[in-house]
């Protein structure tokens, strides 16, 4: 947009745009890689009685720090990952999205260098460029695999301080094996530089997780959401783990009272009712191979996903021409800005039997 001459935006935002996916009324939305499912009434009753306890102090400012909440997150990650964190080993957040500006004011600014490897998690250099964060682009191969080699050789090059990478790897779904992030955590280490992994969909993946790594590197940060498989992305809850160093830097620019006294009693209720609120994890992933069967059925070809959505290709029409088709039909999915290519979030057996029926209505 043309900004008017009274305000003093900063000259590298004025050609941004912001950051968002269309919100459309009356149709299925299998575009933001939520979890389709509702909280179970049981875990809905639980958070509703927790919040009016704690609103009868809401004159009060919640605890800045989140302990409570952060103990039951280290809690959670230990009983995934047979790891031995405490709550001085995890930060809470608004969102991952918070919990990642929060990182580049830290460690970040126009001194530093950041580097990732696209496509991947558009927010990383959107945030980068926020911050004032030189952004150096790396590539992944025709397949949007990470070839570890060819990243470990932009690490040397370019001597980052912070280097992203995304597993499961959004838009494409595509992960990369706790062998070769060792290897990228060895190279950033050689550079001084932090390695920040964003495992936002990790659930939904078989791949051990890379909070593995931290005992044994000091550089290595996880950064995680409640938003997928806790289906709690209204709530907005992010986190990472990192060493206890890392989790003190967050502090110096941390806002302050930053996560509300009732988003963290619901998180905290969330994570004491984790069996419920997974529960459907196991058809989300069963009905991803489904999808991937219809897809294939149809002559499409799908990127091999370890998340809660499929890229797809292999249409003759244009991306925006078949996204369109999808929405006059009452299907909502996502272009993501590669062309040939759409995203289609894995939603409920309901919505996934009208996606594909779309789809068989529209390569008829």
């Amino acid at each position: 947009m043309s900004w008017p001459s009274w305000l003093p935006l900063r000259a590298d935002l004025q050609n941004l745009s912001p950051y968002g996916a269309p919100q459309i009324d009356g149709v299925i939305h299998l575009n933001t890689n939520e979890n389709p499912f509702p909280l179970p009434t049981e875990v809905a009753a639980a958070i509703t009685s927790r919040i009016s306890e704690v609103a009868k102090s809401l004159n009060r400012y919640p605890d800045r720090d989140a302990m409570a909440l952060r103990t039951k997150l280290a809690r959670y990650i230990n009983g995934l990952s047979h790891t031995s964190f405490t709550c001085d080993d995890i930060w809470a957040a608004n969102g991952s999205n918070e919990i990642l500006q929060t990182l580049l004011l830290a460690c970040g600014g126009s001194a530093s260098l950041v580097l990732g490897f696209t496509p991947s998690y558009s927010v990383h250099p959107l945030i980068a460029q926020i911050t004032g964060t030189p952004w150096i682009q790396g590539n992944r191969t025709e397949d949007f695999e990470l070839d570890v080699e060819s990243a470990i050789t932009k690490i040397r090059e370019t001597s980052p301080k912070l280097v992203f990478v995304t597993t499961p790897n959004n838009p494409t779904g595509n992960l990369i094996p706790l062998s070769h992030l060792r290897k990228l955590a060895e190279s950033a280490a050689a550079e001084s530089a932090l390695l920040i992994i964003d495992e936002a969909y990790q659930e939904f993946s078989t791949e051990d997780s890379a909070v593995t790594l931290i005992s044994e590197f000091a550089n290595v940060v996880v950064t995680r959401t409640m938003s997928k498989a806790f289906a709690f992305a209204g709530a907005r809850v992010g986190y990472l783990i990192a060493r206890p160093e890392l989790v003190h830097a967050m502090l110096i620019v941390r806002l302050p009272y930053h996560l509300s006294a009732i988003t963290q009693a619901a998180a905290e209720v969330a994570l004491e009712h984790q069996e419920q609120l997974q529960a459907e994890v196991q058809l989300l992933i069963s009905e991803r191979e489904r999808v991937v069967a219809g897809l294939l059925k149809a002559g499409l070809r799908t990127i091999p996903s370890s998340a809660n959505f499929l890229l797809f290709t292999g249409f003759p029409q244009s991306s925006a021409d078949l996204w369109q088709r999808f929405l006059d039909r009452g299907v909502l999915i996502r272009d993501v800005g590669l062309a040939g290519y759409l995203r289609v979030t894995i939603g409920s057996p309901e919505e996934n039997d009208q996606f594909l029926a779309v789809l068989e209505e529209i390569a008829a």
